[in-house]
């Protein structure tokens, strides 16, 4: 597949949608870049780290299932953010080839948007509180692990603005190309 055009040389699609905004495309590639902090404190913890809790307030994430909680949690969060991209890729436009029954095809375009904007409203949500975060104390945390879980959650407050733009800037682009797709050569 030609990226710059968005034609599969082969014979399915000739998407005339144009390119991702260059914000966009940093916009999308940042939002895997805010969740991995958190991700990678979780994956510390998981190793046996206790990465700013006391000895007993540890105690809770030694445990079998809250390893597997927090490694589940991590990658989940990453593959989550990374899913951003397909909003600046071809991928995104036209479903990967290798996709069994639906490779190939166009991605209709409520079907990203609507779960992408869903995604975003309720990632804004939840993250928004987190700045308040470091005016309730944690007895279950060292002074200092306090302050280094505070800053490593605070990148997230971004997660679901970034994912909110860069689901904008996929309608208003796919809907700009859709007046001029051509699905058959």
């Amino acid at each position: 597949m030609d990226e710059r055009t968005g034609t599969d040389s082969r014979n399915d699609a000739v998407n005339t949608t144009p390119p991702a905004p260059r914000w966009a495309v940093r916009a999308a590639h940042l939002t895997a870049l805010v969740v991995l902090p958190t991700g990678l404190w979780r994956l510390a913890m998981v190793l046996g780290h206790p990465s700013g809790y006391t000895d007993e307030g540890f105690v809770p994430f030694e445990t079998f299932g809250s390893k597997v909680w927090m490694l589940t949690l991590s990658v989940g969060c990453e593959l989550l953010a990374l899913l951003t991209i397909g909003l600046v890729r071809p991928w995104g436009e036209v479903v990967p080839r290798w996709i069994p029954l639906i490779g190939g095809k166009p991605v209709p375009l409520l079907a990203a948007v609507i779960p992408a904007a869903l995604g975003a409203l309720v990632l804004t949500g939840v993250w928004a509180v987190m700045p308040l975060w470091w005016s309730v104390p944690h007895a279950d945390m060292t002074a200092t692990g306090n302050l280094v879980v505070g800053i490593l959650y605070q990148p997230l407050v971004l997660w679901g603005p970034l994912v909110g733009a860069v689901t904008f800037s996929y309608y208003r682009r796919r809907r700009a190309g859709a007046c001029s797709v051509t699905r058959w050569r």
